[in-house]
């Protein structure tokens, strides 16, 4: 192998990372030394080989989160809770951790303002879907829906 086609499949190699293509419904969150500079929109896109990452993969669309929690031990609650990510440039700091956040958030919501047993579940879910909303707003997402279901 020459020194030439050595050179230009390093090129060629070189221009086919440099090339980004992010999906419809996506927005990828672009890092140059470990710093977030900019958010890639669905489409294709030039970025530096070698100095700029992808650091995450935020898809826009819903997503589905089940939770159970015991509010007393006599009225264990399941349900799902349905979310997305509004503002991708907020939601790029804690997308990784967002599961986590919005389960404890379910769960703290619930112990708060813990439901009587007379109270229909729709009144317990729109309660606990303004709860979450207020926690998550600031950090771009949203709950779209929350469904209890029966113990």
């Amino acid at each position: 192998m020459t020194v030439l086609t050595f050179s230009l499949i390093i090129v060629l190699a070189l221009v086919a990372i440099a090339v980004k293509r992010v999906p419809v419904g996506q927005v990828h969150s672009l890092y140059r030394y470990g710093k977030p500079i900019r958010l890639l929109q669905p489409g294709t896109h030039v970025v530096l080989p070698l100095v700029d990452r992808v650091g995450h993969r935020i898809d826009l669309g819903g997503r589905t989160l089940r939770f159970d929690a015991a509010v007393t031990e006599a009225q264990p609650l399941h349900g799902t809770v349905y979310w997305q990510v509004l503002e991708p440039e907020r939601a790029d700091a804690v997308i990784e951790e967002a599961d986590q956040l919005i389960r404890r958030s379910v769960l703290d919501a619930l112990h708060t303002g813990a439901a009587n047993q007379d109270e229909p579940r729709r009144d317990v879910a729109a309660r606990l879907k303004s709860s979450l909303n207020q926690h998550l707003r600031a950090r771009g997402m949203m709950v779209t829906r929350v469904e209890l279901e029966a113990a």
